[in-house]
């Protein structure tokens, strides 16, 4: 059956219509991004193309080119036999490689060839992420937020997560980029995404979403760790309805405590990480706040974090970034336990619902 190609944009829209969405690329290509919901069946593994490559540059385009056949021919039969041999006829495959040219081409047209209905995405993954960033803002801008706003240790987080569990529409983009959006908030033993592959979990949330329900979202800032939101997301949340967070400074530090417990067993990490703040707050101050956590002080070290440097700087942010905060809904916690995250956003929804 011949191979059909598809132009990128189109193949976004239709990527949920497919079978099975399978990269071509290398381990190494498809771990720094890859297509929404996309497999990894590699037509040349990350040292195979090293070595091709290598072969086309000392020898010449035409040994190389065989020598990539052959491995590339073993590799596809290793796919068809693990993955394909149960498929049935009508089995509908969406196929990419970096440029749609070669890897992915061999690939399509076998599985063309046994009788499959194979779609190639034209261009490829270079393709497909243009035409991601290029509908990012029409994503971003079709939908209307709900802000969630308050300072560091306010719940925000498990706020969102009471949320979601109640079926509200969430955006956690710190979830997504795998960090706590502060200086200290980097999760030990978890790397963030590139950028690219940020960008493809934000887009890829964004297009599921409802734009008749309200989506809630926390108010970060540009950059959550090394990644950067998208300028449409951005401009889009610091435009929207606020809600104006609160919880005692007692049950903030509490709370902080608890989600920040790898601080808590690992003094170290936790003196590590006070060394970044050293630029803004001083040799003198931070010094002290290591004396603390090092003589077993660290709630109180984690107090004047809030007081002397978080919320001054997340009071000041907050008014010169959301314009709609002076007008925010009020959602006070009595405490930070699991019901009471729950009841607010049973309020929240209701209200939302009301609005």
């Amino acid at each position: 059956m011949p191979v059909r190609p598809l132009p990128a944009p189109d193949a976004l829209q239709q990527l949920d219509q497919f079978d099975a969405v399978i990269d071509a690329r290398t381990e190494d290509e498809y771990a720094l991004d890859h297509l929404p919901g996309a497999v990894n069946w590699p037509t040349l593994d990350n040292q195979e193309r090293i070595a091709i490559g290598t072969m086309y540059k000392q020898v010449n385009a035409f040994e190389a080119k065989k020598r990539g056949a052959a491995l590339s021919a073993r590799n596809i039969a290793a796919h068809i036999e693990r993955e394909v041999l149960d498929k049935p006829k009508g089995w509908r495959p969406l196929v990419y490689c970096w440029r749609g040219g070669n890897r992915s081409g061999a690939l399509a047209t076998i599985l063309g060839a046994i009788g499959f209905q194979v779609t190639l995405v034209e261009g490829g993954y270079k393709a497909a992420r243009q035409a991601l960033v290029d509908d990012m803002s029409a994503q971003a801008q079709r939908l209307r937020y709900q802000v969630v706003c308050g300072p560091t240790g306010s719940g925000k987080t498990r706020l969102l997560q009471a949320l979601a569990a109640q079926g509200a529409q969430v955006l956690d983009l710190e979830a997504l980029a795998c960090h706590r959006s502060s200086v200290l908030g980097h999760i030990p033993g978890t790397p963030q995404p590139s950028q690219k592959r940020f960008d493809t979990l934000v887009w890829d949330t964004l297009r599921h979403f409802d734009p008749e329900q309200p989506v809630f979202v926390e108010s970060e800032s540009k950059k959550v760790g090394n990644v950067r939101v998208p300028d449409a997301l951005i401009d889009a949340m610091r435009q929207s309805p606020c809600i104006d967070l609160q919880l005692s400074d007692a049950q903030r530090v509490a709370l902080l405590m608890e989600d920040y417990d790898f601080f808590v067993r690992d003094s170290a990490f936790f003196c590590e990480r006070l060394q970044a703040l050293t630029e803004l707050r001083g040799h003198k101050v931070v010094h002290d706040w290591i004396d603390q956590v090092q003589r077993g002080q660290t709630e109180a070290v984690v107090h004047d974090l809030l007081a002397l440097h978080y919320d001054p700087v997340y009071a000041a942010s907050i008014r010169r970034n959301f314009v709609q905060y002076s007008q925010a809904q009020v959602c006070a916690l009595p405490s930070r336990s699991p019901a009471d995250m729950a009841a607010a956003a049973s309020t929240l929804i209701s209200a939302a619902q009301a609005g």
